[in-house]
């Protein structure tokens, strides 16, 4: 048994060179768990009931207490038996043949056991509740080994966070009768699976609500949840998806580990059209909270109420639904969804459609108002009535046809050995990533790319000894990442750039950016 502490090394075939920002109050750590007393505060408190008391259509809401903040204070347990559940338990539904029932040599599955990572949620009884990969009904034993893992640590006051066994990386997350785990061999560290997990219980949250899930737990311990959650799979297996498309990789994978969210790219003079579009139709509408326009799993233009604002784990929620539902290009649609960051005791109503047949952007117009439907409907008519006329609609098309993303590299050039690279400026939670290009294209390469940055963001933001600079020189690419005051940068080069040479380009891909920073940020989010 093995409980995680991390150090700082540098590969065996690169050479690696980093300065300390240990005690540096610039940096900020990406990983740092959520205040208990804050957590406890948002399980009790809810902003829509306040909105609503606002307007006058107020329920009631009951306040629910907090639970207990628990430190970890190390790990006394055997593990071995859940290392090994893990490596022998159920196989793929796909790999069952002619749905069969019986049991299965699952000990001899590879393709269960091939999986790079699994993720398992279950109730604190021990009823499954969802398995990325397989069947959760026919992984009994290993729920159960986790369940028993979990209780067993809480009789000693302790809670679980990680364990290291047979050569795997277990992730632990305890959250309102929800134990979440990931089971990983990739690169990524504890805190990126932790974080990954915490997109994962958002979801569950955005579904039904944390008030709604407790009082349910609190009268049935082994209520099985998947009744509540059918249906919305969907959503789990594309906030979790890893493969060679671009769209999903950046969407999902660096945003989530950078904890921010994509900035569609328009020049300034079109965003601001946009904004206003939405602002003078909208202004009037006393329960908007939120317009949310987006393209691409990119946000183009957020408009909010005075004193709100949306996070950008619940930005992601809303980019998941859109991406996984289909019938919204059909038609207007009303939607209840939670906004966990902003409220995780209540639902926001929902209007969303595609602006036209013609332009694939999707509006959103959250509302308290359960009954403002056919106001945000005319709402929306004008916004693309205006949109169109002032060709809006055509710039956002062009740039859905042919991205700028795709240009990157020819736009920042004068740098051909820049291969990847991602930028996060400190004063927003949005992230400049271009689209994959050679050798990044396989899954292989991929997975590659993705173990590098995972490494350099764990360096980074280590909370023990954050790193300000990492430059290595690698086998395969030379490497960098840097922390400033303002910033954050990684970036990929080709293998045979020495360091005078990527100071240069990094000189000159900072310049560009500060350049064109409006074109792909947004520095202010407008207000109704």
């Amino acid at each position: 048994m093995e409980v995680e502490q991390t150090s700082i090394r540098s590969d065996t075939n690169s050479t690696c060179e980093y300065l300390d920002a240990e005690g540096d109050p610039e940096s900020p750590n990406l990983y740092q768990e959520a205040d208990p007393d804050q957590e406890a505060e948002q399980q009790n408190h809810s902003i829509i009931s306040e909105l609503r008391d606002g307007l006058g259509t107020m329920r009631d809401n009951s306040a629910l207490s907090p639970e207990p903040g628990q430190e970890n204070k190390g790990l006394a347990a055997s593990v071995e038996s859940l290392a090994l559940s893990t490596s022998t338990s159920a196989k793929t539904e796909d790999s069952i043949g002619g749905g069969l029932e019986e049991e299965y040599d699952y000990q001899h599955d590879s393709l269960w056991q091939g999986q790079k990572k699994h993720i398992f949620i279950l109730s604190e009884a021990g009823k499954p509740i969802f398995s990325l990969h397989g069947n959760e009904d026919k992984l009994a034993t290993l729920f159960g080994v986790i369940q028993a893992l979990v209780s067993f640590v809480q009789m000693g006051q302790d809670a679980i966070t990680s364990i290291h066994a047979g050569g795997i990386k277990f992730a632990f997350m305890q959250r309102s009768s929800l134990i979440l785990v990931a089971a990983s061999r990739s690169n990524m560290s504890v805190q990126q699976l932790q974080l990954q997990l915490g997109d994962v219980y958002n979801q569950i949250l955005s579904i039904l609500t944390y008030s709604h899930m407790t009082k349910i737990f609190e009268r049935r311990k082994n209520f099985d949840l998947r009744r509540l959650l059918s249906g919305s799979e969907r959503l789990f297996y594309n906030l979790l998806a890893n493969d060679s498309s671009s769209a999903k990789v950046s969407n999902n994978i660096f945003t989530f580990l950078t904890n921010s969210i994509r900035v569609f790219p328009l020049p300034t003079t079109i965003r601001s059209q946009i904004t206003s579009a939405i602002q003078s139709n909208c202004s009037k509408i006393k329960n908007l909270v939120f317009a949310v326009l987006i393209a691409n799993n990119k946000l183009i233009a957020l408009v909010r109420m005075k004193k709100y604002s949306i996070h950008p784990a619940d930005l992601r929620l809303i980019f998941n639904l859109v991406e996984c539902s289909e019938s919204f290009k059909s038609s207007e649609n009303w939607s209840p969804i939670c906004l966990p960051k902003f409220d995780m005791n209540g639902y926001l109503h929902a209007h969303v459609s595609y602006l036209a047949d013609d332009c694939q952007a999707c509006l959103l117009l959250l509302s308290v108002d359960r009954d403002a439907f056919f106001t945000l409907a005319e709402a929306k008519a004008k916004i693309t009535e205006k949109l169109r006329k002032s060709h809006c609609l055509e710039a956002i098309n062009e740039e859905l046809q042919q991205p700028f993303n795709a240009k990157l590299y020819q736009q920042v050039v004068g740098i051909p050995e820049l291969r990847h690279f991602l930028y996060k400026p400190k004063s927003t939670a949005q992230l400049l990533c271009p689209m994959l290009r050679h050798p990044y294209k396989s899954l292989t390469e991929l997975e590659r790319l993705e173990a590098i940055y995972c490494d350099l963001l764990h360096r980074i933001h280590n909370s023990s000894r954050p790193l300000k600079l990492i430059y290595e020189m690698k086998e395969r690419e030379v490497v960098l990442a840097w922390a400033t005051g303002t910033y954050e940068l990684y970036a990929i080069f080709e293998p045979v750039v020495d360091k005078a040479t990527v100071i240069k380009y990094v000189d000159k891909l900072i310049k560009w950016i500060e350049k064109e920073y409006d074109v792909y940020f947004i520095r202010n989010h407008a207000t109704f």
